[in-house]
């Protein structure tokens, strides 16, 4: 999983090394990207503002929180039941 300066995030296969598939909705570079607990889900955090999630089976983008913050989001996590998302930001 990996976020990129092109604006997608790219989700890899660890034992073939091929790319599985690209996930495009931010619109600036993805500072951080990350599963939740139970891998159902990935989350992004960009220099858009916002924070996304996405299905991590389907790749379908699930939800946009496009008024979180004020400036470049630095870090988001999943609580560890996954049930919160918290992020960082330099607001």
């Amino acid at each position: 999983l990996s976020g990129s300066w092109d604006r997608t995030v790219r989700i890899w296969s660890f034992e073939s090394k091929e790319l599985e598939a690209v996930l495009k909705g931010h619109t600036a570079a993805v500072r951080w990207v990350g599963f939740s607990p139970d891998g159902k889900y990935i989350v992004s955090g960009s220099h858009d503002r916002t924070l996304r999630l996405w299905s991590a089976a389907s790749v379908i983008l699930e939800a946009t929180e496009p008024k979180g913050h004020a400036g470049v989001v630095y870090s988001v996590g999943f609580s560890p039941d996954g049930k919160r998302i918290v992020s960082g930001s330099a607001d």
